[in-house]
């Protein structure tokens, strides 16, 4: 699934946060977002997945119009994001964070609840067995009965991962996975993001400020400053588009923040 930007113009009290932002994220890549912090990143993200409202411009996905749709019908859609700080129900289980996800579900219903119990168990069991697929992809099967509030953080990045996987979503927007994970939780994340795009059909657009992180996982990377696209490409011409170096290179060190 794409998603197409055009023309994306945003201002939050008279500072504009994006400026005539226009990118593409294609089927079946796994693009890199990255630029200096206030470079509109995170505002891109909102807009794209239905949290704020651009002022001007358009998004298409998959060819539709789904601009200023909300976040709620998005998800629906197979569009989601992730957080850069995780967001789960810390007093909850692994498994039960996970079963909360897919919309919809019968059980929700009071009436279904009353006369359609077979149905609902029905339904619960499925949820169950996808349950335990994700978290047997994810390596996380041995922390499942565990409360989400005491993993790791590069745990609680895998988990935010899983809950994308309980929606069958086809676009993913990943806000800066590696940080705060250690580096071997960092390699099983990477694996697990590169099984879901060859295995799954997963598409992923993925800000990040660890530019070997993505170096190794992204193309195209997309680099941004001061609310506009500068270039697109490969990482290596990336870092040697003079612009770029000068604008994001020259202050983060090549691999800062």
């Amino acid at each position: 699934m794409s998603i197409e930007v055009r023309d994306i113009t945003k201002t939050f009290g008279g500072l504009t946060a994006l400026r005539d932002c226009s990118l593409t994220v294609e089927p079946g890549t796994i693009t890199g977002l990255i630029g200096p912090n206030g470079a509109g990143k995170t505002t891109l993200f909102n807009i794209v997945a239905g949290a704020f409202k651009p002022d001007s411009g358009q998004i298409l996905f998959e060819g539709t119009d789904i601009t200023g749709l909300g976040t709620h019908r998005l998800f629906r859609r197979g569009i989601v994001r992730t957080f850069q700080v995780p967001k789960e129900f810390s007093r909850m289980t692994v498994r039960e964070n996970l079963m909360l996800v897919p919309p919809g579900q019968t059980g929700e219903s009071l009436a279904a609840a009353w006369f359609s119990r077979r149905a609902v168990r029905r339904q619960e069991e499925e949820i169950a067995a996808k349950v335990e697929d994700v978290l047997a992809f994810l390596n996380l099967g041995h922390v499942g009965s565990e409360l989400a509030g005491g993993l790791s953080g590069g745990q609680k990045k895998l988990l935010e991962l899983g809950r994308t996987m309980m929606t069958d979503a086809t676009m993913v927007l990943l806000d800066e996975p590696g940080a705060g994970v250690n580096r071997s939780l960092l390699a099983h994340l990477v694996e697990a993001i590169e099984r879901l795009k060859e295995e799954r059909g997963y598409t992923f657009c993925i800000i990040e400020h660890d530019m070997d992180l993505v170096e190794r996982l992204c193309y195209p990377v997309i680099a941004m400053v001061r609310g506009e696209i500068l270039a697109s490409g490969a990482m290596e011409d990336i870092r040697s588009n003079q612009t770029v170096v000068e604008a994001y290179f020259g202050n983060a060190k090549a691999g800062g923040r």
